[in-house]
């Protein structure tokens, strides 16, 4: 069930009270917020799994090695 389905099982006129489907779900407890940590909000956190595992796989094809910096 999608979204605008379950807000218009529960309030069919709702579209004459509120200004988007969102504020609609939130007031009817369809949606809730939910507490997580700041650092989770960043795309460069949650793509860092997915960055890490695309280097490996380059690295193992091209048969690539990092290298140690030389001082």
């Amino acid at each position: 069930m999608t979204l605008r389905e379950r807000v218009e099982e529960l309030f069919p006129d709702w579209a004459h009270w509120y200004p988007s489907l969102f504020d609609a779900a939130v007031d009817l407890g369809v949606i809730r917020a939910r507490v997580c940590d700041p650092a989770s909000l960043l795309l460069s956190n949650r793509h860092a799994g997915v960055r890490a595992a695309a280097e490996h796989e380059h690295r193992k094809r091209w048969s690539a090695e990092e290298n140690e910096p030389e001082e």
